[in-house]
């Protein structure tokens, strides 16, 4: 017989299936021999008070085997010979929109202007090592996208139509732990996401489909308002339809789309700092605990937001146990993120910690930075946020003696407007350098996240700390423009079979919430292509 129940347990309890399944035995009145199986359908950590508990929903398997996976497989047809549609961009958005192509009976013909998620790691390993970044294959660049080296973590707040759950059991069938699908915040880890996104390739191969790398879009072809096909570095690709999903940081892309008046708009974003922590002193703080996290606890992950003059100021994208990167996409910028391996054991934590910044805000006369070879934009012109990014980036290379140094400051010393003298070690491999961050950043942002750090530590005593290091800047939260589209049939506005994608296109944020928005895009060109027939 199966039964399933919510159970709330301490950490040892919930440690492994065996303790788990005493536990259940003792409090429902079974007897253990009986209990075969016990799957933990959902998991999340109360740590609220002192006492720490977990939070499951599992169902129990007595005198009975499971059967079958923990996730549900999805069939794959071979599409060679199917109506092509391209794809631009190897990235989630892009990826779970070539795999929808395939469940529709259509060829997908993936584009990527980088290299492969294994060849790509050599081009990492360089920005550390010569300071040198390779603009067609770096952390935001390459098979995987922004997401394959710089978090792999799959929580989202989105509500769009589509399925998450279905999501989640795609990463599994391609190798993802089953435990995704269990967690609240379920995260996949660096270390791993590259394997499962080979197995999605692979898929992709096996049907008929194309991957094909280091391959940039340089122009839509568009004739009488409608998708011909795309020109590239290495030629022209001829379909009716074009799924773009180039991720947030493909300028170029932007540029020629507003050069060719496909209609674009600023849209508001983040900006703001990595702030990194010893990864026991967040232990220590979020679970009340002089001991940290103990045995059976995982590394502990936080959330802040507040409101300070009008405008947000929250950690965004945190990652326990986890390492800052250089994330710059080109040369002459410097900018940050953060990721975490599966295991997340790591010496610090970290997270970034940024301000709302809306299109409106970067025409405050606070927030114009002077840096040559960066010119202007009208006011009126989408691009005006992309503008103030740029700039912004290229100022903290400047402050970082231009290298991929990354201007660093002692977060107390950063709200009482001191120099730090020194800095604490940090997972950030290229190398930090001490800079009065509360001196150049825009004011518009250091003093809402000055406000923002003393709101956070009264919230959670010991966070506001000197051994903690900002380190600059905070800069990709998400796409600085947005690309139009009609919301009923995801095409352009104006320009008929292109389907703007994902994050990029300014319609999602993270993996999972990218990887929804390429689905629902897949089966609006099989829509679109059954017209045209």
């Amino acid at each position: 017989m199966i039964h399933e129940f919510q159970i709330r347990v301490q950490p040892h309890h919930a440690a492994n299936e065996q303790s788990l399944a005493q536990y259940i035995a003792r409090e429902k009145g079974f007897d253990v021999r009986t209990i075969n199986a016990v799957r933990v359908l959902r998991r999340s950590i109360d740590a609220r008070q002192r006492t720490i508990y977990i939070n499951l929903s599992v169902r129990v398997f007595v005198n009975e085997m499971p059967a079958g996976d923990e996730y549900i497989a999805r069939e794959y047809p071979n599409v060679d010979g199917k109506p092509p549609v391209v794809v631009v961009g190897a990235g989630p958005a892009g990826l779970f929109a070539a795999l929808k192509l395939i469940e529709n009976n259509l060829r997908p013909i993936v584009v990527e202007r980088g290299k492969d998620v294994r060849t790509r790691k050599v081009d990492l390993a360089n920005i550390s090592r010569t300071q040198n970044v390779d603009p067609e294959s770096n952390y935001c660049f390459g098979e995987g996208g922004a997401g394959a080296y710089s978090d792999g973590k799959l929580y989202t707040r989105s509500k769009k139509r589509g399925s998450i759950e279905g999501v989640l059991n795609i990463f599994c069938q391609h190798g993802a732990s089953p435990s995704i699908l269990a967690d609240a915040h379920p995260h996949i880890g660096t270390d791993k996401l590259p394997r499962v996104i080979e197995n999605i390739r692979s898929t992709i191969l096996r049907c008929g489909g194309e991957v094909r790398f280091e391959t940039r879009m340089e122009e839509l072809i568009v004739k009488d308002g409608c998708i011909h096909g795309i020109r590239t570095n290495k030629g022209e690709i001829a379909a009716s339809a074009v799924i773009l999903a180039t991720g947030h940081s493909a300028k170029d892309v932007y540029r020629w789309l507003n050069s060719n008046n496909v209609m674009l708009e600023a849209k508001g974003f983040a900006v703001g700092v990595r702030l990194e922590h010893p990864s026991k002193l967040i232990d220590r703080i979020q679970y009340h605990s002089p001991a940290g996290r103990g045995k059976y606890l995982p590394a502990a992950e936080y959330t802040f937001t507040t409101q300070v003059e009008g405008r947000g100021v929250y950690s965004f994208c945190m990652c326990p146990g986890g390492v800052v990167i250089p994330s710059a996409s080109a040369p002459q910028e410097l900018l940050v993120n953060g990721m975490s391996p599966s295991h997340r054991g790591g010496a610090w934590s970290n997270s970034g910690m940024v301000v709302q910044v809306n299109p409106e805000d970067v025409l405050l006369p606070e927030m114009n930075i002077d840096c040559d070879g960066i010119e202007p934009v009208p006011d009126d012109s989408p691009l005006r946020v992309m503008n103030f990014q740029e700039r912004l980036e290229k100022l903290c290379w400047v402050m970082g003696n231009r290298k991929q140094t990354a201007p660093a400051q002692r977060m107390a010393d950063f709200v009482r407007g001191k120099l730090s003298y020194d800095l604490p070690r940090s997972s950030y491999a290229p190398g930090l350098l001490s800079s009065p961050m509360h001196f150049w950043l825009p004011k518009f942002v250091s003093s809402r996240l000055k406000r923002g750090f003393e709101q956070f530590g009264r919230m959670s005593h010991g966070f506001l700390t000197n051994e903690a290091t900002m380190i600059g800047v905070e800069t990709r939260t998400s796409s600085p423009v947005r690309i139009l589209r009609d919301n009923e049939t995801l095409q352009h506005v104006t320009v008929a079979g292109l389907f703007p994608c994902g994050e990029g296109a300014g319609y999602a944020g993270g993996i999972v919430s990218a990887a929804v928005d390429g689905e629902r895009c897949a089966i609006s060109a099989k829509e679109y292509i059954e017209r045209l027939a």
